[in-house]
């Protein structure tokens, strides 16, 4: 089973109980670092979530991934919070985070640069304008490798 479908499979045995329980889905990670397998699931909650929340998810996603004993190697379960930098993936996250400091990284250069630190501006669903050090950039969604929230120091 690839990496892919163990995402897709875990991400549809997990989201009615999030669903349930308000929770919102940010990202789920299948990777391997070292010689471990490790199944990350990042979830979140208007007001932030706590360690008792992580908890019950983590028993009920053990739970079902028990029962249907989908991904043939051994690994570790981690469930959390996606933190102060959470990722930005869906169009929601995008569209929450106008107004807030961004950390984009693009796959080629635009405007000379890879990298992009400032106040995401907007979000039309092709493009995000970033303003860095007061100079709007105008990036193309299809060109944008990764992107999360950022503290300011």
């Amino acid at each position: 089973m690839t990496t892919a479908n163990i995402k897709t499979l875990v991400e549809e045995m997990v989201t009615p109980y999030l669903e349930e329980q308000q929770f919102e889905l940010v990202d789920i990670e299948y990777v391997k670092e070292g010689s471990s397998w490790f199944l990350r699931v990042f979830v979140d909650k208007d007001g932030g979530i706590d360690i008792e929340d992580c908890g019950r998810v983590s028993e009920y996603l053990s739970q079902k991934l028990d029962e249907n004993d989908p991904i043939p190697d051994a690994y570790f379960l981690e469930v959390s919070s996606p933190g102060a930098e959470r990722p930005l993936k869906k169009e929601k996250d995008f569209v929450k985070a106008i107004g807030k400091h961004v950390y984009i990284t693009t796959y080629e250069p635009i405007d000379g640069s890879k990298e992009f630190e400032g106040t995401l501006e907007a979000y039309d669903g092709d493009t995000l304008t970033v303003t860095v050090n007061k100079k709007k950039h105008v990036l193309p969604f299809n060109k944008v490798a990764s992107a999360r929230l950022a503290i300011l120091f």
